[in-house]
């Protein structure tokens, strides 16, 4: 599904297109078309395909149309109160039924997930919210909170399900390890029911060590890289300690080529050019699944994105009888038992 509009229909918006609002609050605005909110914006709020955007250095909001058009900027009220009249003139339709959130990997945006997030919204009849957040820019405890606010904002959605790619995994698994910390911020949505992983760096990154090391852990690269990939470099330990395994359902698919060594010199063992198989791995997983496709392409391989529909669906991804499933510590036999 393309998502961008024609020539003449983005003409058309930025020569006639409303400017919402027009005044509110003393902010002139012109409607004007954006790249989307690549590295420098996060989703604070998503109602279909419009959305409330917020920018990771001047620290203003600003609200998009389903063409990435800007109808509103200013405070994130003023962006509030501009979408509210835009549901209230264009009459939109309130939020129902399942909703499907997928979340994008470290210096990706969005429209990387779009193949699947398509899919998964016309096999299997979810309401689909593509949310964005500038993994270049912040830490995972700043994604996580984004998408706190994100899923409060779902109002009308019955249940919530999650499909997420590289480090977005790990930013749903530190909105869930928020409601451990002493003085939690948000406690996990009781309306979520199901989780897949794709190339998840779970058990920590060592490429993320590898390019470190060859930068010498140099101040500049750092800069360049944001909090989220540092975190994963060179403060897992902390890191680790406030990431949750989900309570609900979940499922991990791993990319890889099926042997001892994988695509990429620098790791050891299996993987998908970026994360080991080894690394996706996460005890309490429903089903796990090897698929051979490198990092970037498990989003848009056929066999994964139906594995997904069949986890969110039924809970595996294949069948009840061919589950695969990733065995905490205690659910293992002792070592003298069959």
């Amino acid at each position: 599904m393309n998502r961008w509009p024609s020539p003449a229909i983005v003409c058309c918006l930025l020569l006639f297109g409303r400017s919402l609002p027009a005044q509110t609050a003393g902010h002139l605005n012109f409607a004007w078309k954006t790249l989307g909110g690549e590295q420098l914006w996060s989703d604070e709020l998503v109602f279909g395909k419009w959305r409330i955007q917020h920018n990771e250095i001047t620290a203003h909001y600003r609200l998009l149309d389903p063409y990435d058009v800007r109808r509103a900027w200013g405070s994130v009220e003023e962006c509030r109160a501009a979408l509210a009249d835009v549901k209230r003139i264009d009459q939109l339709p309130p939020l129902n039924g399942k909703a499907v959130i997928t979340l994008h990997g470290f210096g990706r945006s969005r429209d990387h997930m779009t193949s699947l997030g398509s899919f998964l919204e016309e096999q299997g009849g979810y309401t689909w919210i593509n949310v964005s957040y500038a993994s270049t820019r912040r830490s995972l405890d700043d994604h996580a909170q984004s998408l706190a606010r994100v899923i409060d904002g779902l109002e009308g959605i019955d249940e919530i399900h999650f499909v997420t790619h590289s480090l977005g995994s790990l930013v749903v698994r530190r909105y869930l390890g928020e409601s451990s910390q002493p003085n939690p911020r948000w406690q996990p949505d009781p309306r979520i029911k199901r989780m897949v992983m794709l190339g998840p760096p779970n058990q920590g990154a060592q490429l993320a060590h590898v390019v470190a090391e060859l930068l010498n852990d140099n101040e500049l690269a750092r800069l360049i890289a944001g909090p989220s990939a540092w975190q994963l470099a060179r403060q897992w330990e902390e890191t680790r300690a406030l990431l949750a395994a989900p309570s609900f359902e979940f499922g991990v698919i791993a990319g890889g080529r099926g042997t001892s060594s994988g695509h990429n010199p620098l790791l050891k063992g299996d993987d998908d050019l970026v994360v080991t198989v080894e690394e996706t791995r996460l005890p309490g997983a429903a089903d796990f699944r090897v698929v051979a496709a490198r990092h970037g392409h498990l989003v848009s391989d056929p066999v994964v994105q139906q594995y997904a529909l069949s986890f969110l669906t039924s809970g595996y991804f294949t069948s009840a009888e061919e589950r695969q499933p990733i065995l905490a510590e205690t659910d293992k036999p002792a070592a003298n038992q069959p």
